[in-house]
């Protein structure tokens, strides 16, 4: 694990500035909360797990990410899961459609067709666009991989249920919000849209996720 984003600090100065609300969110979420935004630096793991977790709860995504770490003998990179069969890994527990996203992305990671080195010279939108090629891998996926294993800062999930949740219980909003309010606060926010939405997930949710 890395430490803490260099941006970190300085973002909270910023948006403690901007926002009155969003002030009140990192003095009430101090250390040690504020310090989990981490990073393995591993895509493919990150890949994996994010395939892994879709459309089901977080206590079911454990259980079947522990068994498929199991199944690779903790060893979760493209050449073990490329020796695994499709059975396998679906006795992980993985669906059908997971276990062809998870193999596909494998074979590209092996023969170079997707090559993480691109990302860190690409835009966020350019990165979102090359990650959501990967099969299983959409926006929502994509904007998780950059904010959580390259903690790029401006990341904004729009389509993210938190972070719709927590905007409308802090700023006192329907569920689910305007997008034209969405989009005034992405505006406030930049350029950290990523800690603005950090804090308001804390808001409505103490234990931070990792990818």
């Amino acid at each position: 694990m890395t430490k803490v984003p260099r941006y970190w600090s300085k973002a909270k100065k910023y948006l403690s500035k901007k926002d009155k609300k969003m002030s009140k969110l990192i003095k009430n979420y101090r250390s040690p909360t504020e310090t989990i935004l981490t990073t393995r630096r591993d895509i493919f793991f990150s890949l994996c797990k994010s395939i892994v977790g879709q459309q089901i709860s977080v206590a079911a995504a454990n259980s079947v990410f522990l068994k498929f770490k199991k199944k690779c003998k903790n060893r979760i990179n493209a050449k073990t899961v490329s020796k695994l069969t499709f059975n396998q890994l679906k006795s992980c527990g993985l669906s059908r459609q997971k276990v062809l996203g998870i193999r596909s992305l494998a074979k590209k990671i092996l023969d170079k067709s997707f090559n993480p080195k691109f990302i860190s010279k690409m835009t966020d939108e350019e990165a979102i666009t090359y990650l959501s090629s990967l099969r299983q891998i959409g926006r929502w996926s994509a904007e998780m991989i950059l904010l959580f294993t390259y903690n790029r800062s401006n990341i904004w999930p729009v389509q993210d249920i938190g972070l719709l949740r927590a905007i409308s219980k802090n700023y006192n909003k329907k569920y689910l919000p305007p997008i034209s309010f969405v989009n005034l606060l992405k505006k406030r926010f930049s350029p950290y849209c990523s800690v603005a939405t950090w804090y308001l997930w804390r808001s409505i949710d103490p234990e931070p996720i990792q990818y």
